[in-house]
């Protein structure tokens, strides 16, 4: 189904509390590709931080973590009413480790090793059980299929980079409504981006020219010593 949308929810974030940091890069790298903005902690105490201090879509928590393992990091992000979805990764496979899992507040348990496709997946099954998602936004003539990754504008398919679609996926489900430079940094990237550069604006200006040059319509529109809006 196609929906509008005013002021959505925002863009998807997703925390990684993963102290093997090759997994970890793992993960950020192909959760990035998909158009996600990931944050990751290499610790407990690091991970139960930022998921206490920022809102997040999804966290993924490894349960052997320095500092403090993952269990502890589960109930006590329970324990002060912080419900993020929250799938638990961990090399222990026992039917009572899962089980411990759960009962500590975990909404999923995926064992390593796991193919990246079965990450994926979980995700959004959590994502559809938390907001039931659509599965197309419309704004005026542009549509956007979040499963496909397709973009068209009356008819007309558009490419984009995978930045390109998380930027306007983000717009989108805040259309009609003025989106700062810091939202869109906070929810299109991470939180180690430099707020100082124009990337932002570039990458304003590439979606322009992909969705807006040709049409009559502009929807991409700039609020002065604001932001942007995308507007029908």
């Amino acid at each position: 189904m196609i929906v509008p949308f005013g002021a959505g929810r925002a863009n998807v974030r997703i925390l990684v509390v993963e102290d093997e940091k090759k997994i970890a890069d793992f993960m950020r790298n192909g959760l990035k590709e998909e158009g996600y903005a990931v944050d990751v902690a290499y610790d407990g105490e690091e991970g139960h931080y930022l998921a206490s201090t920022n809102e997040y879509d999804v966290i993924i928590l490894d349960l052997m973590l320095p500092k403090m393992d993952g269990l502890t990091v589960c109930r006590r992000l329970r324990e002060k009413g912080n419900g993020a979805p929250l799938i638990m990764v961990t090399a222990k496979a026992a039917l009572k480790d899962k089980v411990t899992g759960l009962d500590s507040g975990a909404d999923d348990y995926l064992t390593k090793p796991f193919a990246f496709e079965e990450l994926l997946a979980r995700v959004r099954a959590l994502l559809r059980k938390k907001d039931a998602l659509p599965t197309v936004l419309g704004v005026a003539d542009l549509t956007l299929d979040l499963l496909a990754h397709r973009v068209r504008r009356a008819g007309r398919e558009i490419t984009l980079t995978a930045r390109e679609h998380a930027l306007l996926e983000y717009l989108m489900r805040n259309a009609n409504a003025v989106v700062t430079r810091t939202m869109i940094a906070e929810h299109v990237w991470d939180i180690n981006f430099d707020t100082d550069t124009n990337v932002i604006d570039v990458y304003i200006n590439y979606l322009r020219r992909k969705i807006d040059d040709g049409c009559e319509k502009k929807l991409i529109q700039t609020v002065r010593g604001r932001g942007y809006t995308l507007k029908e």
